[in-house]
């Protein structure tokens, strides 16, 4: 697009509900960086509030329309993504303005290739806009998405400024503190009254010290005159006041994460272990773990504020400060009950209270007790009651069935969290977006470690199910029938298992990963379920699909039950321009490091079979890869084989470590080696339905 033109999104794609915003450049020395924003704007051409700027400090809106998701390498430089869900913006959000600025004003004409790129939500490209004459600008709006006539349109704007993040927010109503040697954590107050500053999501609030507030204290400690028998003297004119400043919205980026490398040991041997806060040697029942756990992780919540609202925003709590308990006594009947934990969030003088129920070790939920907590909540008013266990949720498929009382007045939501989800959002926070103090990522890396101890019992789903070897059984032996509902249940705890495959894929790179699934929109989940378990009756195959950020492809996981193979694989794109021989030379340099019995298939336009091979033939041959008649080559198809595991838990010979390894070693070896290859895809498919 050319600076100042615009262009409708919805005649751009049909899936433009929901789009990816990238912003790109390159440093020629390698060192140059920017950081993005997005203002949420009104009529009036300003911010509603501070809470509409959304950028390293507060990188996601409550209702998920703004999610800042961090930059990644490419292959050139870095790339800045943002997911904006156009759907729930307020209807008084006239646009969203999408800026960069660079740290301490540096300017933009250092960089290079500097471009904006929006994808719709399928993941293709739909647009693009260069910034060709950055010169002494340290901030600039690349673009705006704005409302006219009841569609959203994009507009390139291209506006520089040489007043950094502060001139930019400025134009749109927000007073910003650049001062990145201010201490974020504690300011001075007036009166001789100390306060705790605390920053959730990028918005300022000051509590007064323990010992409620200073001033009331002191006059409560003086003794009261007593009054004159002659005279009442005159009540004085209260002095007048200055008013409040204005709240300003501080950009002092200051974030911890784990180093890459770890500081060398000062043990003497292997056999010292280090001190651990949490630590997991000795627990022995499952009762002891469910305990500690729950403890454990709502303790941690508590104190880590990006932690804890990072896990309760989904569920609709506010942001604010939050308090932990375990162990309540709620009265019930003649008995009350003790659910694991309750959590509490003050936010304005409003509470909003969740009652917790955990479960560890692969120990399922009990539908009773949590249909008890969902009565006590809805009497006392609380808003949700959190389920936590090994399980995966999954739509369409509750973990527990529970009874609404329909003549009730208060609603209450049942809200379900694996272990995996704690493990990822830990992981996200503590590795690659990082904490505002030392002592919060050093409480993160505790939880982290207790979570991935063997004794902790919340290692995730580990289980296919009662379903698992009565159904493989009928594979092997071809009694298996279409329709029979054991099939639904095995496909279900694929699908499950998929998913935690994506959380843990996503916690380890720091990026997007989610499973997709090829069906017609507005298919139901269960109806798409049970046409799969019909497939898999006849073919004995579980397939999926998972979209990894930054990867140039698809990863594919395809389970053959009936042949014992499990195979992961993915389709590259060829290049827009240069000549076959140099595209499968330029490929074979990249798997330079890849297994050897990595098998490559060239695809070629239409369904005609393209010549294949193995890897360790191809180095010495990469001709062998082009195509011998005149068929167009549209990519590369990669794939690892090997056997797949029988047992139905974790063990080493077990059907979900079999699969967690065999994604592990295709990822590491073979995908994470791809360079991004040319814009057009390798093969005409379906449409894809992200699922969350």
């Amino acid at each position: 697009m050319a600076k100042g033109s615009n262009v409708s999104l919805s005649s751009l794609s049909e899936h433009a509900d929901s789009v990816m915003v990238s912003l790109s450049w390159s440093s020629p020395s390698g060192e140059g960086d920017a950081d993005v924003s997005v203002l949420l704007i009104g009529a009036d051409g300003k911010v509603r509030g501070n809470s509409d700027f959304y950028f390293y400090n507060n990188p996601t809106a409550p209702d998920g329309s703004v999610q800042l998701l961090g930059s990644a390498p490419t292959e050139n430089g870095t790339e800045d993504r943002i997911r904006l869900d156009l759907t729930p913006l307020p209807a008084d959000v006239d646009r969203a303005v999408i800026a960069a600025s660079r740290h301490r004003r540096a300017h933009f004409g250092e960089l290079e290739s500097i471009r904006l790129t929006l994808k719709d939500g399928s993941g293709d490209d739909v647009l693009g806009f260069s910034i060709d004459d950055a010169t002494v600008e340290s901030a600039f709006v690349f673009g705006e998405i704005y409302r006219r006539n009841g569609e959203w349109k994009f507009r390139a704007v291209g506006q520089g400024y040489d007043t950094g993040l502060a001139g930019l927010a400025t134009d749109y109503g927000i007073e910003v503190d650049e001062d990145d040697d201010r201490d974020d954590e504690t300011v001075g107050a007036t009166d001789g009254q100390s306060c705790d500053v605390r920053e959730i999501d990028g918005n300022r609030s000051a509590e007064t010290s323990p010992g409620e507030n200073l001033g009331a204290v002191q006059a409560a400690a003086v003794p009261k005159p007593v009054a004159a028998p002659l005279t009442v003297p005159a009540p004085r004119e209260p002095e007048p006041t200055a008013p409040a400043p204005a709240r300003r919205v501080r950009t002092a980026k200051k974030k911890v994460t784990l180093p890459r490398t770890a500081k060398p040991s000062l043990a003497e041997n292997d056999n010292w272990r280090t001190a651990r806060l949490f630590p997991a040697s000795s627990l022995k029942s499952d009762r002891e773990r469910e305990v500690r756990a729950t403890s454990i992780l709502l303790s941690v919540m508590a104190q880590v504020p990006e932690f804890g609202r990072r896990l309760t925003a989904a569920f609709g709590a506010p942001a604010g400060r939050m308090e932990t308990f375990t162990e309540v006594s709620l009265p019930h009947g003649e008995s009350p009950k003790r659910p694991d934990g309750i959590l509490r969030v003050e936010r304005a003088g409003k509470l909003w209270t969740a009652l917790v129920e955990t479960k560890t070790n692969g120990n399922a939920l009990k539908p009773e007790q949590i249909q008890d907590y969902m009565d006590i909540a809805s009497r006392r008013g609380y808003e949700a009651v959190i389920t936590l266990s090994n399980d995966v949720a999954l739509e369409g498929s509750p973990l527990v069935d529970v009874k609404v009382d329909g003549r009730r007045k208060h609603k209450v939501t049942l809200w379900h969290l694996s272990w995996a989800e704690v493990t990822q959002q830990a992981q996200m926070l503590l590795r690659h977006e990082g904490v505002r103090q030392e002592s919060h990522a050093w409480l993160l890396q505790e939880l982290l470690h207790y979570l991935q101890h063997e004794n902790s019992g919340c290692h995730g789903f580990q289980n296919m199910g009662p379903a698992w070897v009565p159904v493989r059984n009928g594979i092997d032996e071809e009694t298996l029938s279409p329709g029979d509902p054991r099939t639904v249940q095995v496909v279900e705890s694929w699908e499950r298992l998929v998913r935690q495959v994506c959380l843990r894929i996503g916690g380890e790179l720091g990026a997007k990963v989610v499973p997709v699934q090829r069906a017609k929109r507005g298919t139901d989940p269960q109806s798409r379920r049970i046409e799969v378990a019909d497939r898999f009756c006849v073919d004995g195959k579980l397939d999926a699909e998972i979209r990894i950020d930054g990867v140039p492809g698809i990863l594919t996981i395809s389970a053959d039950l009936r042949m014992g193979r499990l195979r992961t694989s993915i389709e590259v794109a060829a290049p827009d321009q240069g000549y076959p021989l140099s595209w499968v030379k330029r490929l074979m340099k990249q798997l330079g490091e890849a297994p050897a019995d990595l098998h490559v298939q060239t695809l070629l336009e239409g369904e005609a079979a393209g010549p294949r091979g193995t890897l360790e033939k191809l180095r010495l041959e990469p001709g062998d890869l082009l195509a011998k008649g005149p068929e167009r080559i549209t990519g590369f198809r990669l794939s690892l084989s090997k056997s797949v595991g029988n047992a139905r838990g974790n063990s080493e010979s077990g059907f979900i470590r079999s699969v967690d390894a065999a994604v592990d070693r295709f990822h590491t070896t073979v995908v994470a080696r791809l360079e991004h290859g040319g814009s057009r895809r390798p093969r005409s498919a379906p449409p894809l339905e992200v699922t969350a």
